[in-house]
């Protein structure tokens, strides 16, 4: 009674989202099947970005591990120099 005048009343995003349900029947099942895997692959694939970031992370890790070598064999080095010692 009440119910079926309330049904036929929908919100545009309620039809839109029945359209697009209605289009995706028609789709075969590899072509669902293949929409589905690109779209996983998108989401779990590693990006250029994220590689960027882990090479410039080890760049700078070994930067700071050659300059903390390089502060610590030249500060030895200059203790070896002293001239009051000759």
């Amino acid at each position: 009674m009440g119910r079926k005048d309330a049904s036929t009343a929908r919100t545009p995003v309620d039809q839109y989202r029945k359209q697009i349900g209605k289009q995706d029947y028609k789709k075969t099942r590899p072509m669902l099947r293949a929409t589905r895997l690109k779209a996983e692959a998108k989401k779990t694939g590693l990006g250029v970005k994220e590689v960027a970031l882990v090479l410039a992370a080890i760049l700078v890790f070994l930067l700071a591990f050659y300059a903390f070598f390089y502060l610590n064999i030249s500060s030895e080095v200059d203790l070896d120099l002293d001239p009051d010692e000759h």
